[in-house]
């Protein structure tokens, strides 16, 4: 491989134009970063600028052009995607570089993969801009970052094998996308039929185990501070644990024995549902079977619910997919700098309670799927670490 500098690979780098978008829908179709987010050109995720191609000839994407966010947030800056000049052709806006490859140089394919790389990526963040709520790049030290480029051919044999591991991994999250449409498709046919109508409506606050605390949550100000955190001991879940909708590990929290005895009242046990109702609010988790003994953080609401009358699985499909629960859930959030939900609201929630054998028989269903989506995560996650094995090695010259 030999050493050059980015830019010297493109026949030119530009700006895009500074259109507004036309909210009619007419006119010119203009990329913006949602185009890029699958590493492709998307057609169906552009915006419209009320001009004509004649008008804009200059800055008209062709195939083979590299689109390069350098205006964004932090995470998106240096994203990028390849134009395979879809029927329609695009313009681009002004968060967006067109890195145009000089084809004696550069295959656009390999071109992606190498702006995608680990060192590419630790070159660029030293030229970053940080502002508030915004960061970018300039083209000028764009150019500059070096880079290890192989000859033509072998950047086309590079870019084939990681198109084929990347497919793979695309195939893979498809496939779970599929599943979580099974669930939601599930839910509905089972509960949003007419039949629904005839079942009654109660409220979080009389399906709920009374005897064990039934709904509360994390403790309060100075009953625990972020200073009594400790490296191991009794687990502290937060609003990271249910975000994803469903039960995740994230960063470790963990109180002493001692601390624990003192907050022993917001113990979260197995089957309990977790709302998270500061921040991100009305995300929802059910705690899984071998879950260690924890307490919950006050960004959470915990409900141990009486399962002779309702099913954690149903009650945690309820509050995500049933509409009259999400129209609940958005009209009654509070806050005034950001949304928030309260165990008052949340214990007057309205449910339509099926028969308990329906809710049996759809938590078995649930069951099934969950199953088929933990094993795709592991492939995926698999896909995913050969993946960077197969760039790191392409980038060091070893594939």
């Amino acid at each position: 491989m030999s050493g050059v500098e980015f830019g010297s690979l493109f026949l030119f780098i530009r700006n895009g134009m500074n259109i507004k978008q036309d909210k009619s829908g007419d006119g010119l179709p203009i990329s913006r970063i949602e185009t890029i987010a699958a590493s492709v050109v998307d057609p169906e995720r552009v915006g419209y600028a009320g001009l004509d191609k004649t008008n804009c000839r200059d800055w008209l994407l062709k195939a083979g052009d590299i689109l390069f966010s350098h205006i964004n947030s932090v995470e998106h800056v240096g994203k990028c995607a390849v134009y395979r000049g879809i029927p329609e052709q695009l313009v681009h806006g002004m968060n967006l570089l067109c890195l145009r490859p000089d084809p004696s140089r550069l295959d656009p394919e390999f071109g992606k993969y190498l702006i995608r790389s680990a060192s590419f990526k630790t070159s660029l963040s030293n030229f970053i801009n940080k502002a508030v709520n915004q960061a970018s790049v300039s083209i000028g030290n764009l150019r500059t970052i070096p880079v290890s480029l192989p000859p033509l051919p072998e950047q086309r044999r590079i870019a084939a094998i990681l198109d084929q591991a990347e497919t793979l991994r695309t195939q893979r999250r498809a496939a779970l996308a599929q599943l979580d449409s099974l669930t939601q498709s599930l839910f509905l046919d089972m509960f949003g039929t007419e039949k629904a109508k005839e079942w009654p409506t109660t409220t979080i606050a009389d399906i709920t185990d009374e005897q064990n605390g039934s709904i509360r949550t994390g403790p309060f100000g100075s009953q625990l501070l972020h200073s009594e955190f400790v490296g191991e001991g009794i687990a502290v879940l937060g609003i990271d644990n249910a975000v994803a909708n469903e039960f995740r590990w994230g960063e470790r929290r963990f109180i002493t024995q001692a601390k624990y005895r003192e907050l022993q009242r917001y113990t979260v046990r197995p089957g309990d549902v977790l709302i998270t109702i500061m921040g991100t609010c009305g995300r929802c988790a059910v705690v899984p079977n071998g879950v260690p003994v924890a307490i919950n953080t006050k960004h959470l609401c915990c409900i141990t619910v009486d399962q002779k009358k309702c099913l954690p699985l149903f009650l945690h499909a309820y509050f995500l997919r049933h509409p009259s629960a999400r129209k609940y859930l958005e009209q009654t959030a509070k806050g005034a700098i950001m949304a928030g939900l309260n165990m008052g609201i949340i214990k007057a929630m309205p449910v339509s309670l099926p028969p308990l054998p329906l809710q049996q028989t759809f938590a078995t269903r649930i069951q099934a799927i969950e199953a088929l989506k933990t094993q795709h995560r592991a492939a995926l996650a698999a896909q995913d670490a050969l993946f960077a094995s197969l760039q790191q090695r392409a980038f060091a010259g070893t594939l």
